[in-house]
């Protein structure tokens, strides 16, 4: 099971990456640009994932810091963002490294909506990755608004499939 939730936080990070790598062309103002979809822009739309990750992050890790991390500068320079999301997914990946069998049984706790909130690690996790494949598709359409080609994201659990800067997160 352990390996499974490495697999998905490795998959995430590189999802992650390889999104952002297809922003580096565009601007402040244009990652910031009005564009269809939940979230009114890229910008709006990445950085509300990055502090859904650290929201949870800090919750799997018993941080104490809880909905404090929704009080941040938005980012609007999509570099410092990635750079921002690349450390959270370190993080994320390292704790389903050092996660064990018990670790995925206990329960969490945390404010939503006011309200003190219990949760395992296991729906934790689950819902953290979930999260972001659906946020990372309406950030792929929005990239396409914009005019950048949308880079393909889910080529990295099949052998023969795999893209080559997957590779890496194997070794």
């Amino acid at each position: 099971m352990t390996h499974s939730y490495l697999l998905m936080a490795q998959n995430n990070a590189w999802a992650n990456q390889t999104l952002f790598q297809a922003m580096t062309s565009l601007s402040n103002d244009e990652f910031c640009a009005k564009q269809p979809g939940f979230f009114p822009s890229i910008c709006a739309t990445m950085n509300h994932t990055y502090e859904v990750d650290l929201y949870y992050i800090d919750a799997l890790f018993l941080g104490g810091i809880g909905v404090a991390v929704f009080d941040r500068v938005i980012v609007e320079d999509p570099k410092n963002l990635a750079k921002e999301q690349a450390k959270a997914d370190a993080k994320l990946i390292h704790f389903c490294q050092v996660a064990t069998p018990q670790t995925f049984n206990e329960q969490r706790s945390f404010i939503r909506n006011d309200d003190s909130m219990q949760e395992s690690v296991t729906a934790i996790l689950l819902h953290l990755f979930q999260h972001q494949i659906h946020h990372r598709g309406q950030a792929h359409v929005q990239l396409q608004t914009a005019g950048i080609a949308p880079p393909q994201l889910d080529e990295f659990h099949l052998d023969f499939e795999r893209a080559p800067t997957a590779q890496k997160s194997f070794e």
